[in-house]
């Protein structure tokens, strides 16, 4: 059976009853929304939207940004209300919202349980207790423990979102953060790289010298190994970075920090390098032909042929990157000698579980 397209209609929620402002955070500028949000908004826009939405498609309807579940519980209500009657009458299939971990209570979850809500992501961002000081997040890591089991014992699906390069942030930290939430078994997770956004609390630290973001080198070689251990506990990882806008991009509203339009592809190359390296050195081969489905065939040669470039320059490997009528989880690696080897995206990352000594 084919898989059903997933179609999302946001409705962006900006910083309406969030109770804290985290160091990193400014929702006007990461949204690009300003106006509260009514049910007469909520439906303008489900009803904009769906005429563009494939008939056979799975719609969601996702309430993004700020903090959904502080908001007073009457809004909450009618603008879920908006929701859950497109969900009634068959056109939507999910109701998703996102939220601070300190802003869940039983009640709450009553309520949004009974107007159709599926899935709960929980803005957690890190478990390091000293990350979450140094953030101004409000809260320390109990919290987010207390909320996922409970968002899990009401039955509702459980997201988990992270962002890597927070104050006192490091790499040791973020994989803590990964296994601690793969011990949560969540429905989806997210991984953001921290962003320096205009009028925010990290702002104010980068002028004074006070907050360094991660590098994208860095930021790449910290949420590679993220990634692997994701996949490699079944962990549906629905996205890695900011998403771009006319205003999230280097220059505009994001003043410093590791931004790429394209940052997921970024890291998913650099893995699958990582893994030619590997292959390459335990046969002694220089001259390398990778081949994979077409899908694949832009994260093989990476971004503006940085693969190639890579193996090149650092390793004095030539690869070549050939298009065949694979399946798209299956990579095949030929030396001068012949086939090295023919392994499914599985293998791969469970090889680089080793590699990487996760």
């Amino acid at each position: 059976m084919k898989n059903m397209k997933k179609r999302i209609i946001p409705i962006f929620v900006p910083h309406q009853g969030c109770p804290n402002d985290c160091i990193f955070c400014n929702q006007k500028k990461i949204t690009g929304v300003c106006t509260t949000v009514t049910p007469e908004i909520v439906r303008d826009i489900i009803e904009e939207c769906l005429p563009t939405i494939d008939k056979d498609a799975e719609v969601e309807i996702a309430f993004f940004g700020g903090s959904f579940t502080a908001i007073d519980m009457d809004i909450q209500r009618s603008l879920l209300a908006v929701a859950k009657e497109y969900k009634d009458r068959g056109i939507v299939k999910d109701i998703r919202m996102s939220t601070r971990p300190d802003c869940i209570t039983d009640e709450i979850l009553e309520m949004v349980k009974s107007y159709g809500t599926t899935i709960i992501e929980l803005g957690v961002q890190s478990l390091d207790e000293r990350v979450l000081l140094d953030s101004i997040r409000g809260h320390n890591s109990n919290v987010v423990y207390k909320s996922a089991e409970m968002i899990k014992k009401h039955g509702i699906n459980l997201g988990l979102q992270m962002m890597v390069g927070l104050p006192s942030d490091s790499e040791e930290k973020c994989l803590f953060t990964a296994r601690e939430f793969i011990k949560m078994d969540p429905f989806c997770v997210r991984i953001y790289p921290t962003l320096v956004i205009k009028e925010t609390g990290l702002e104010r630290r980068l002028e004074s010298g006070a907050y360094k973001p991660f590098t994208l080198e860095e930021s790449i070689g910290i949420v590679k190994k993220l990634l692997v251990l994701y996949y490699v506990n079944n962990i549906n990882v629905i996205r890695v970075g900011l998403q771009a806008t006319d205003d999230i991009q280097l220059g505009k509203d994001v003043i410093d920090g590791p931004y790429h339009p394209a940052f997921r592809e970024l890291v998913e190359s650099e893995i699958i390098r990582d893994y030619i390296i590997h292959i390459a050195e335990e046969n002694d081969e220089k001259n390398i032909s990778l081949v994979v489905n077409k899908k694949n065939i832009s994260k093989a040669i990476g971004n503006k042929k940085s693969n190639v470039k890579y193996l090149k320059e650092n390793k004095n490997m030539n690869l070549k990157v050939k298009e065949e009528d694979i399946d798209k989880d299956t990579f095949r690696l030929y030396g001068e000698k012949g086939l090295l080897v023919e392994a499914s995206v599985d293998e791969i990352n469970k090889k680089l579980l080793e590699i990487y000594g996760l």
